[in-house]
């Protein structure tokens, strides 16, 4: 379905590798990894079953942010295969590890400023964060130097926090009608991170939003790209995402426990 197919604390560190491999999560007290892959799958399967969908038609993502690289080892054993990193810094070392190959791909889930536009396309096989045309030609001339076509995503901004990145909705037909010109670049969809609600249910005007505006740019027939996947619901709420159309959920604490 998708294409072949993601922060160290400030401070000092006498050894930064050390911080990446052992991370926040390495402690005695930390929660069995395959059991909790498999809730979230299954929870996953009943979502997409609901609403009329293969459970094959989701894909995971498993947020790796203060995740050690032993832990995430543990995930590939478990059958994990893909994975989001919020920030390059963080993502480097990790990588570096456990470069993508085989199955194993990286995904960069973040706001990417374009100075690390160069840095993503060589790490990472989709980053889900396009949010600007000065930020997408930036990608497109790192990957035609690399000799690569990059799978990207727009994040689309739907709520009203200033601290949130993302295209406007009303910018996103021309955004992707400038990428879809791009020949180093593929716009395989849309993802968004909407405003925090207690309430999964509280969520599911944003996802259907992201969905409809999917809808719109597929009836578009724009050249060059399907526009297909949905990138929407974390850990609270990727069973609503799931039943308004999402194909992608990024999970981080479901998945590896809460961050110390």
């Amino acid at each position: 379905m998708h294409t072949s197919v993601l922060r160290l604390r400030v401070g000092i560190i006498a050894n930064p590798l050390r911080a990446v491999n052992e991370g926040p999560y390495n402690r005695s007290s930390m929660v069995d990894l395959s059991d909790n892959l498999k809730r979230i799958r299954a929870r996953m399967a009943e979502a997409a079953l609901r609403s009329g969908r293969s459970p094959d038609s989701v894909v995971l993502v498993a947020v790796t942010k203060q995740v050690s690289v032993d832990r995430i080892r543990q995930a590939i054993d478990a059958g994990i295969r893909i994975f989001g990193e919020n920030k390059i810094q963080e993502a480097e070392p990790k990588i570096a590890q456990i470069p993508a190959g085989g199955e194993v791909e990286w995904h960069f889930i973040g706001h990417l400023q374009t100075n690390k536009a160069m840095k993503a396309v060589a790490l990472c096989q989709m980053i889900q964060s396009v949010d600007s045309r000065k930020l997408a030609e930036r990608l497109h001339l790192h990957a035609q130097r690399m000799g690569k076509v990059i799978p990207v995503l727009v994040q689309v901004h739907l709520g009203d926090e200033a601290t949130k990145f993302g295209a406007a909705p009303e910018e996103v037909p021309c955004l992707v009608r400038a990428i879809c010109s791009l020949t180093h670049l593929r716009c395989a969809g849309l993802m968004t991170l909407p405003p925090h609600r207690d309430d999964p249910e509280a969520m599911r005007p944003f996802f259907a939003r992201l969905r409809h505006l999917r809808d719109k740019l597929q009836s578009l027939r724009l050249p060059g790209t399907p526009v297909q996947e949905l990138s929407m619901g974390m850990s609270h709420d990727f069973e609503v995402a799931i039943q308004e159309g999402a194909t992608m959920v990024r999970i981080g604490t479901a998945l590896f426990g809460p961050r110390s």
